[in-house]
């Protein structure tokens, strides 16, 4: 309720004029030096930051045969389209998969906010599922994914709730479509021939229970496994936010947008109101307001992310 409310009554962002970035960079170093304890927060412009781009060339290296033939002109709106074959349709996701989940993020962004926040008791929530957190050796006991992992499949239907690692099948679907894995992980195209656009039969991946098709660990509806290593880490965070209703608390909030302000936004915003001695701080490429109420313990800066954390490391 308490929610819901707010939500109502407070989230009309505030109309004041742009913040300095320099001025603000100083008051969120200020935030990290006093408050021993931060809640990060991070959306997609995280990983944007860190390089984890959906189009550009990125998408035309892995993806320009699949853009010539079915339209499409970034990774995202491949992810709906109507494959006619499921052997085509996992040739698309395994090059998604590889290039968003197992290969390292082109840019450290990741590697200096863990650098940030090394003194630090804090806890991280995310609607990311790219997994660049654990890659940057962040303490995965402190990581709360909400929306999934492009590292686990589950049952379509679902008929149970276990998810599955995926790594090796995808590998070996990556293998079959002509591309090769060079010293340090990383997708190459194949250079004297046109990458294949499906997989061998064999590697489609089917329920080991009810024989019917997996498919991704992605929050999307209902039909979301939430499985036991999911329901851990979600009372982690619960117990940490409990843990930490009272003094000094610093809410970052990193490239999160406003599809999902309810997992990330809204409480972050609620928690620092009802913490006198909490701050709340965002840090995004994109103009974001704040509410009215805590506008005065509020931090906005408005810049590229690893711009912004070079800046308060003094890089």
């Amino acid at each position: 309720m308490f929610l819901k409310n707010w939500i109502e009554k407070y989230i009309p962002v505030s109309s004041a004029p742009a913040k300095n970035p320099h001025e603000e960079i100083l008051k969120l170093r200020a935030a990290l030096r006093d408050c021993p304890t931060v809640v990060v927060g991070a959306g997609a412009g995280l990983s944007a930051a860190a390089g984890f781009d959906y189009s550009g060339e990125r998408f035309r290296k892995y993806f320009g045969d699949f853009a010539a033939r079915c339209g499409f002109s970034d990774m995202y709106s491949g992810g709906f389209y109507r494959y006619e074959t499921l052997e085509e349709q996992w040739a698309f996701w395994s090059r998604f998969i590889y290039v968003n989940r197992y290969m390292d993020a082109p840019r450290p962004t990741y590697r200096r906010l863990r650098a940030l926040l090394r003194e630090k008791d804090y806890f991280v929530v995310t609607t990311n599922v790219d997994h660049c957190f654990q890659k940057a050796r962040f303490d995965k006991e402190r990581l709360f994914y909400t929306q999934g992992d492009y590292g686990l499949w589950q049952c379509s239907t679902p008929c149970h709730k276990l998810t599955y690692d995926n790594r090796e099948t995808v590998r070996r679907m990556v293998l079959a479509q002509g591309f090769a894995i060079d010293a340090d992980g990383r997708l190459e195209p194949p250079s004297h021939e046109k990458p294949k656009m499906r997989v061998p039969s064999k590697l489609i991946p089917l329920c080991p229970k009810c024989g019917k098709p997996m498919t991704m660990n992605l929050r999307s509806d209902d039909t979301f496994v939430e499985d036991e290593g999911w329901r851990a880490a979600s009372r982690r965070y619960e117990e940490f936010l409990k843990k930490h209703e009272t003094g000094k608390v610093l809410y970052l909030e990193l490239g999160v947008g406003s599809n999902t302000p309810g997992i990330i936004k809204y409480p972050f915003q609620i928690r620092a109101f009802q913490n006198s001695d909490a701050v709340y701080a965002l840090v995004n490429a994109q103009p974001q307001g704040v509410p009215e109420e805590i506008r005065a313990r509020s931090i906005v800066v408005t810049a590229d992310i690893g711009a912004a954390l070079d800046a308060l490391r003094g890089a």
